[in-house]
């Protein structure tokens, strides 16, 4: 990677894939790629002066040193069976990752769900108390308008990825595990091989953080844990106000009173106890604690308030498993008791969706309304029987419907009724639809 001039990324676009690209350009590389499509992930890329192509050709990689790779593209394709046949070095984009971090202090977040919530609290936790860290986020922080940030110290935050067993190529001085709900059994088979392998990764780190319910997975060895009311590190005296949430910090070496999250969410509060117990290990001071919780603006699709106001409040988050829509869903009932809440779900994966429908309808039909898009295939293909037809037809709420983006925001607007909460959940693409649904609720709200 230090020799390589030319370096092209196969699936550019990709959260962790473009914070890469963003690295290598940084360092002076001449850095292409490929994506599926425009996103504006790969419109940040193009403005920086990497060169984005939206449809494959073997002659991308005439003049390439190297091919980074994400495993979620097929080694079928066209460019990759080019790389192999004109012998340019390829890596997979974990490979990459586990390379650069051998020369820092690495600090890494793991988890089926918080972890890109987590190490984003983390970095801005570390920077608001001077200590410039070099970060690797798996989205797109408020606060830095990126998912990358090249720092000057030794300390590396990376979000350590399960997905292909893709967070066994580090060995972090820090590891952090927010949780273990079963996911990406296409890869894993079951949860218990899952979760043999996030053993696996916190073996590979002398110092581990993990939420306080999972500590009785890795029993024999010492582990220090977070929570909310207990913990070695964790939250109390929770106090919620409108979307902000204040807290008491607790550690084993004293108590940070008061401190002011504009966040909702028992979750959130749970992930910045997490950054904080870590930052504090790293040297960060009670004064930039204080700034960063209080500054702390969020992660693009991660409970995103587009509209809010005394009748109609939009929220779109990236929640595609369970687990995720049970808390997103949680905190919007917490919030507005009172308020109609209307879902709009575009499942993510024809194996997720397989493997959890019984979970996916339990929780969407906590919602008042639902709309249910079709499946986002990302890198597989059908599975014959597994529909969004088959889920809806699960959901015991008694307003719910299929919808396609062209009749979306004109069935939303019929299920509608003032006071009422939108929700927009989904890993896919349902993020394009993001502005048609914050227009039609300021216009509902405006025209009342």
């Amino acid at each position: 990677m230090n020799e390589a001039k030319n370096i092209y990324f196969l699936g550019i676009g990709g959260i962790g894939m473009s914070a890469l690209a963003h690295y290598f350009h940084l360092k002076g590389k001449t850095v292409s790629g490929y994506d599926r499509s425009k996103s504006i992930v790969t419109d940040q890329l193009e403005s920086e002066g990497m060169q984005i192509f939206y449809t494959m050709d073997a002659d991308h990689l005439r003049g390439q040193d190297m091919m980074i790779y994400t495993p979620a593209i097929s080694r079928e394709s066209v460019e990759y069976t080019a790389a192999i046949r004109a012998g340019i070095p390829t890596l997979k984009r974990s490979q990459a990752l586990g390379e650069i971090s051998r020369s820092f202090r690495t600090l890494a977040v793991a988890g089926t769900h918080g972890k890109t919530t987590t190490s984003t609290m983390l970095t801005h936790v570390l920077q608001s108390s001077d200590i410039d860290c070099t970060a690797f986020l798996g989205g797109i922080s408020n606060n830095l308008k990126a998912n990358f940030i090249l720092g000057s110290t030794d300390f590396l935050v990376v979000e350590a990825d399960e997905y292909d067993r893709s967070f066994l190529t580090l060995n972090p001085e820090i590891a952090v595990i927010t949780s273990l709900d079963a996911d990406h059994l296409d890869i894993y088979g079951t949860a218990e091989a899952m979760r043999e392998n996030y053993v696996l990764f916190a073996g590979q780190s002398e110092n581990l953080l993990v939420e306080e319910s999972l500590k009785d997975y890795f029993t024999g060895r010492q582990v220090e844990t977070f929570g909310v009311s207990n913990g070695t590190y964790y939250a109390e005296n929770l106090r919620f106000e409108n979307l902000s949430t204040t807290f008491d910090f607790v550690s084993p070496t004293g108590k940070m009173a008061d401190l002011s999250l504009p966040m909702p969410g028992r979750h959130n509060v749970k992930n910045m106890v997490a950054a904080i117990a870590v930052a504090l290990r790293c040297g960060a001071s009670e004064a930039g604690i204080r700034k960063a919780v209080t500054t702390f603006s969020g992660i693009y699709r991660r409970f995103e308030v587009h509209t809010h106001n005394r009748e109609l409040t939009y929220v779109d988050d990236y929640a595609h498993h369970p687990s995720e829509i049970e808390a997103v869903v949680r905190t919007a009932r917490d919030l507005f008791p009172e308020r109609k809440l209307v879902v709009v779900f575009q499942p993510h994966l024809f194996t997720r969706t397989r493997d959890f429908l019984e979970g996916f309808a339990g929780e969407l039909s906590k919602a008042d309304a639902v709309l249910l898009m079709d499946i986002y295939p990302a890198r597989e293909e059908p599975i014959p029987g597994i529909t969004s037809e088959q889920l809806l037809n699960r959901i015991t709420t008694e307003e719910k419907v299929l919808v396609t983006k062209e009749t979306l925001t004109e069935r939303l607007k019929e299920m509608i009724q003032k006071p009422a909460v939108v929700m927009s959940l989904g890993a896919g693409d349902i993020d394009r639809e993001t502005s048609k649904i914050k227009k039609l609720t300021e216009d509902l709200y405006k025209n009342n």
